[in-house]
Parts: structure tokens; sequence; C-alpha cells
């Protein structure tokens, strides 16, 4: 073990509370990657089954444990080497860290008992290596969002639910510090000047940041958490998400190179379903992602991944959404995929998937597929494009192949609503034909709504002749054939 006087930690002379640098309870942010999640769960939790209960990390934590931290902190500050400590990984300065921990108190005779002093190494080993109080949430594979709103309120959702917890941070410095180590490994920051910041974990998960003066109560962080175990098509038949039959059709919609746009509310599973479909992708084709914060996880080994760039503190140096997808163009590629359409880039996607770049894919915001593409609209209109709107409109029946709604239903779980055809346009109206619809039939005793996915009927889609070219015309009709038998069956 090192310390700064050797193999034996000596305390401050001032006693324990000394602290220094600018970390957590004063000390330095440390570049020691974080720790490392807990393995991934093999298998996906049932979406039925009740929420495991807090670890006991989670327990809300009394004043005197902050203190009794504080001032065990400011010892392992004065004794600990951070210049060798930076040098060692991750497992190996944990381990340096909690033989230092445990000598000091063992020297200052800090009573408490083993639950308790070995929930405090781990406490102090996520403050100085990872995110602090936010470790133990990190590491479930059962959390979709975390949600801290100042120093005393962390939300977060589970199978749908939004839960309070009884993890707290020490102050909203500590927090705001936790807030700046995030944004800062993506190299961006968060301040007075930039109170608005999003960004990204090593693993993925989405992270925004606001801080004050925008945010009153204390800084809000949210995070949007990726599975470790990436989810497929299948797994979401398991969860009821969507029938064998429509997912069968969403895989020939991947393969035969449909343009597809992914419409749905916040928290309805887009980005998720955006990473099954891409599953499907040729791996001999050349993908190139447009994303705000690079959260697309593709399995294909010729991918480009493009992020957005803020402005720096004189306001230069900006990279919008739009001059990723218009430089890309120029890059040859064969697919386009757009994390997020929300503005003027709407038209250069547009662009794209009508001239030779078929099977691109992008999400946005919208309640149905006929809001999805009214939106897509006026975000073209938006951008200054002074185009009548019939034009448009052609724009897109020309470009857009299929629209597939995700919904978030009212007891949390998440289901594909629509897969729906866009077919043409009659006079100024664009016409679009449903394939799959999702029926919601009543709602069993725990509250959790029963439904359906069942066919409309329609025979052939639009897109056959596509699935004819690229040979998938057989299992095609088989799904088709599937789903208007279970049809049948239902009804008589």
């Amino acid at each position: 073990m090192f310390g700064k006087r050797g193999s034996t930690v000596t305390p401050p002379a001032g006693g324990f509370g000394r602290t220094s640098g600018n970390g957590e309870f004063g000390a330095p942010l440390i570049p020691v990657a974080p720790i490392a999640p807990a393995p991934a769960v093999a298998q996906q939790p049932d979406p039925r089954s009740a929420p495991p209960p807090p670890s006991p990390s989670e327990a809300r934590r009394s004043d005197d444990y902050f203190q009794t931290k504080s001032r065990i902190f400011g010892a392992l500050i004065e004794a600990i080497d951070l210049a060798q400590l930076a040098r060692l990984d991750t497992e190996s300065a944990r381990e340096e860290i909690r033989d230092i921990v445990n000598e000091i108190i063992a020297i200052r005779n800090v009573v408490m008992s083993i639950a308790e002093q070995e929930e405090l190494l781990e406490d102090i080993c996520n403050d100085v290596l990872g995110y602090g109080p936010l470790e133990p949430l990190l590491a479930r594979d059962d959390i979709a969002d975390i949600m801290v709103n100042g120093a005393e309120r962390t939300y977060i959702e589970v199978q749908g639910k939004v839960q309070n917890t009884h993890v707290r941070f020490r102050d909203n410095a500590q927090l705001l510090n936790i807030c700046q180590r995030i944004v800062s490994q993506v190299g961006r920051r968060v301040d007075e000047s930039s109170p608005i910041c999003d960004a990204r974990l090593p693993d993925g998960s989405r992270v925004n940041v606001i801080v004050g003066p925008l945010a009153l109560d204390g800084p809000t962080l949210t995070i949007r958490k990726f599975k470790k175990d990436k989810l497929t098509l299948d797994q979401l038949v398991r969860f009821g998400s969507i029938s064998p039959e429509g997912a069968e059709i969403l895989k020939i919609i991947g393969r035969v190179r449909c343009n597809v746009l992914i419409s749905g509310g916040t928290g309805s599973g887009k980005t998720t379903l955006l990473n099954c479909l891409t599953r499907y992708i040729d791996e001999d084709e050349r993908i190139i992602t447009c994303e705000d914060a690079a959260e697309l996880q593709l399995q294909q080994p010729h991918v480009v991944r493009l992020e957005t760039r803020p402005p720096n503190l004189e306001g230069e140096g900006q990279v919008t959404m739009r001059d990723l997808v218009k430089n890309c163009l120029r890059m040859r590629p064969e697919r386009i995929i757009v994390g997020e359409v929300r503005g003027p880039e709407a038209f250069d996607l547009l662009q794209a998937m009508n001239t030779g770049h078929d099977g691109s894919m992008g999400t946005l915001h919208a309640n149905s597929p006929r809001e999805a593409l009214s939106r897509l609209e006026s975000m073209i209109t938006m951008g200054g494009y002074s185009l009548p709107s019939r034009t448009i409109r052609e724009m897109i029946t020309t470009s857009v192949d299929v629209v597939i709604q995700a919904s978030r239903l009212r007891d949390g779980s998440r289901r594909i609503t629509h897969v729906t055809e866009v077919m043409g346009m009659e006079g100024d109206v664009i016409i679009t034909q449903d394939i799959m619809l999702y029926d919601i039939l009543g709602e069993d005793s725990n509250k959790r709504l029963i439904g359906r996915h069942r066919s409309t009927g329609i025979g052939r889609p639009r897109f056959w002749e596509r699935a004819r070219y690229f040979g998938e015309e057989n299992r095609l009709a088989a799904a088709i054939d599937a789903m208007d038998a279970d049809a049948a069956t239902r009804v008589a």
C-alpha cells in the first residue's frame, strides 16, 4: 500500500475533516476509469414481476453517516498519493483505497459494524473512482431511467413505473461535481454560462444535465440507461410488445431496405426498436449514424458514428444534426440512420431516402403514424424552405415507406401499436395503410392492460415487390397469412 508517508497512514495534523482540492468532499477528480458495472444478467426480467427491493446502499443515510464519511474522506485525501493512484487500473485502485480507509478507521477507533464499514468502503470507492451514489443504480439492469432532482430526491423507472428511492447526495455541490465528471468524459461542460448539456456514459447511456440558474432546486440529472444485454425482436415478442408474425414482418422490412420512420412518445422504446431493426442489415453495407448523443448500438462491422457538437464558450464551433446529415451524403453511405429527427435535417434525410440511400431509418416524437408525417412536414417548413405543402408531401410519400408506432401504455408497458405503409397521394392528402394494429381489450386484476396485435387484412403490402426483389416474398406471405389466420380464429 502506498501512502504519502510510507506504508503507515498518518492522519492529518488538524484531525479528521481537513479537505483539499476540488472533488467530492474537496477531493480532486481522479482520472481513473469508472467502476465497471456488475455482470450482465443473461435472462431479461419478466415485465410482470415485482421490482427487486432496494439494496442496502440505497437506504437513506443519516447526517451522522455523512459527517463520519466526510472525516474519513478528508483523512484519505491527506494520506493517499493521487498521482500513483491514477496510474493503477480500477480494481487495484479500489483495493488501495479500501486498505487505506481500513487503517484510518482502525487508527481513529471509529465505531461501526462490519456491514456499516463495508458500506462506507464501497461508498468512498464509488466517490473517488465512479459516480458516487449513482453507482448502485447504474449497476442494476432492470432500471430504464434515473432521474435526480437535486441532492435529496432521486427517482428511477422500473418496468414502466416511476419509483422514489432513498439515494441522496451529500449536497448539491457533490451532485454538480458528479455531473461535471460525466460530461467532461465526452469533452463537454456544464456551468452557469452553459447550464444545459447532453452527454453519454461509456456504455452508451444517454445523459442530460441542467444546472443553475435554470434549475432552481439544484442540479437535475437524467440518465436513460441502456440494457447490458441488447434487446432483440424475439425478446420483444416474449415481452408482448409485438406478435411473432408482426416481428417477422419487421425483420423483413429491415432486410429489404424499406425507408422507415419510428414514431412514439418519450420513453416509448423508439431507440430500442431502431436498434432491433438494424440487426437485420447486411454486414457488407456501409452505415452512417447521426445522433445528438451517440447511443445506437449497431452490430455490423462497417459503421461510422457521427455526433453533434455544441458551441464553445465564444459561441462558435457548433455542429448541428443538419450539418452531419448533409456531410454524410458525401461519405458514400448505403444506409443513413438518424437517432432523432427534430428539425430542418428532416429535409436532408428525405432527400437521402429519395436519392439512392434505401433502407435509411430515423425516429421522431409523435403519437400516431399520421401525426408523424405531419410533424415531418412541419419540421421542413420551420427549416425555412419555401416549398408548397403539396411538394413537401409528395417528397414524403416518395421517400418514406413504413411508419412504425411505439407507445407506452398507461400501465407502463410498451407496445408496437401500428405498422403503417405510406401509399401515396390523393389530391393534397397523404394516404396511409395499416398493416398491423394493437387493440386494447381490457385489464387484469393487477391493472395490467390486456390486448392483442391483429392484421388489418390488406393482403399484399405495397413493399411486396421490394420483398420479391430481395427473395423474401415467401417469408412475407407466410407472416401475413399467419396474421390473417390468427385474426380469423379470434373472430370465430
